[in-house]
């Protein structure tokens, strides 16, 4: 088979997750494939050659990337330089679209084909994406129903494959496991943490969530709390929040569904995890926070009522969500204790997000999206 040449851009640690996968299908199908690209360590483990590591690009809000521009620049300029020296066969980029998109264009002025896997939320900003879109890539491959009918409208070629998280999202662990390894009450009511995947995520969100669990704690005294921590992240960025709390969670690191598979409720930062918890079943309250002007920017300019992913999915909201001001420890607190203390709702809530995941497709998606590329490239 003949040896292709790819690039890839993934600027998140979710997207490094999926290009990771995609890279392994590929290589599946064809071994002679090189990748190069943007991502992180599970894109190096699977045979990527990382020029930049997505740890320098994980910001987040408007104010963040003007801060990062100078970072963003020489990257752009080097992997402009790449388009020329190494000759791509094509340029697959992974969600991404602030950079991506801008990146797409040049890759087409030199046409070098330009395959989008994993969609920008076109649905959330409006449609001036849509026509980028149209403009630049040359294939999109969504991971949404309602996407691939939305990029058919406006005559862009696309395909559903299903979501990728469908093959990854569960337990190796058994509960028991898990239970005996954090030192954990087996009588417990367990609260997971998830305060996301970014330093800044993490800095907004998991002191309020802390505060969060000490007042569920003064109604629910057997409450047990569990933080999912990311190994690619100091542990100093945790461990300052924690010293000036009087909570003291459980925690382990890069293992978020063992901790979800044994956990009551989920407390988490908004993002493509609360599709990971609705893929295994369990009831959750969304919460984020960003600086204020990046809030007052994207209030003016997100389309829709809800940005959680899972309410998004489920065309309503069906789990709640507390964003910016309403991100307090007050309402988490109020949110949380209705879930927890409302045996009906919590099987109401199942029974939603069970829809969520059949609607998310079936098993395979980055497999069927690795033949959708080889094919692209025959």
């Amino acid at each position: 088979m003949k040896k292709r040449r790819i690039l890839i851009i993934a600027g998140e640690a979710s997207g490094d997750l999926q290009a990771a996968s995609l890279i392994k299908a590929l290589k599946t199908i064809n071994p002679h494939i090189e990748v190069f690209g943007i991502g992180g360590r599970k894109m190096k483990e699977a045979g990527a050659r990382i020029l930049y590591d997505i740890v320098e690009l994980a910001v987040v809000g408007f104010i963040e990337v003007v801060k990062s521009l100078g970072v963003f620049r020489r990257i752009f300029k080097r992997l402009l330089m790449l388009l020329e020296t190494k000759r791509p066969d094509a340029v697959i980029l992974v969600d991404y679209p602030g950079f991506n998109l801008r990146f797409a264009k040049y890759a087409k002025e030199k046409n070098i084909p330009v395959i989008y896997y994993i969609s920008p939320q076109v649905w959330a900003w409006g449609e001036k994406r849509v026509e980028e879109i149209k403009k630049y890539v040359d294939k999109m491959i969504v991971i949404f129903g309602f996407e691939e009918t939305l990029y058919q409208k406006a005559g862009i070629k696309a395909n559903f494959v299903g979501h990728p998280l469908l093959d990854i999202v569960r337990s190796e662990w058994k509960k028991e496991e898990t239970i005996k390894h954090l030192h954990l009450n087996h009588h417990s009511i367990r609260i997971a943490l998830l305060p996301g995947s970014r330093k800044k995520e993490i800095e907004r969100h998991l002191p309020i969530m802390l505060k969060s669990c000490e007042l569920i704690q003064k109604k629910i005294p057997n409450a047990e709390f569990i933080l999912s921590r990311r190994k690619e992240l100091e542990g100093v960025i945790y461990n300052n929040i924690i010293a000036s709390s009087k909570i003291k969670p459980h925690s382990m690191e890069n293992r978020p569904y063992e901790i979800m598979e044994i956990s009551d409720l989920v407390i988490i930062s908004s993002g493509s995890a609360t599709l990971e918890t609705a893929i295994m079943q369990k009831p959750m309250v969304i919460i984020y926070k960003t600086s204020f002007i990046t809030w007052l920017l994207a209030k003016n300019m997100i389309k829709i009522p809800d940005i959680g992913l899972v309410n998004i999915v489920a065309g309503k909201r069906i789990v709640p969500e507390l964003i910016q001001f309403e991100a307090n420890p007050i309402n988490i607190t109020r949110k949380s204790l209705e879930i927890l203390n409302n045996k009906k709702m919590q099987l109401d809530m199942k029974n939603e997000l069970r829809k969520v995941k059949e609607k998310l497709g079936e098993k395979g998606a980055t497999e069927r999206a690795a033949h959708i590329i080889q094919k692209f490239l025959l």
